[in-house]
């Protein structure tokens, strides 16, 4: 497969599954009284962005933008609804999506070490800004614990 392609495939689910994994847990907070809000929401246009400039830039390679898929996408709702159940306060939401945000950062930054040299330059800044986003809100998230 082209690294391209595969790093804009990478790029396309994770943002995918993180924007819809967010957007789960601000439903499952929404009458609820937490001041992570704001961040997640942040967190969700963050991820939004990157899905788009991704899918844009997958369909130039003639390449139609897959999803992480149904069964991830419900595992992921039911984790979620568990999470929220057992404890819903600011400090666990932020460890749960902290720990979301490292496995991705792990990934991509893999890929960029084995992609680096042989993906287009725009696409390897767009994989660095995935990356740098997700150790911003990191970082961000520190706070709630």
């Amino acid at each position: 497969m082209d690294e391209n392609l595969e790093m804009l495939e990478y790029i396309h689910k994770a943002s995918n599954m993180g924007r819809s994994s967010s957007e789960d847990l601000l439903r499952a907070l929404k009458d609820k009284d937490n001041k992570i809000k704001k961040t997640l929401e942040n967190i969700c246009k963050e991820y939004e962005k990157f899905e788009k400039q991704s899918a844009k830039l997958l369909k130039k390679y003639k390449k139609e933008p897959k999803t992480a898929g149904i069964m991830a996408d419900i595992m992921s709702k039911m984790n979620i609804k568990m999470e929220v159940k057992k404890d819903n306060s600011d400090a666990s939401m932020a460890s749960t999506l902290i720990q979301g945000l490292t496995m991705g950062n792990l990934e991509i930054d893999k890929r960029i070490s084995t992609f680096a040299n042989f993906i287009d330059k725009d696409i390897l800044n767009m994989a660095k800004e995935f990356k740098k986003f997700g150790e911003e809100y990191t970082e961000k998230l520190k706070q709630f614990i």
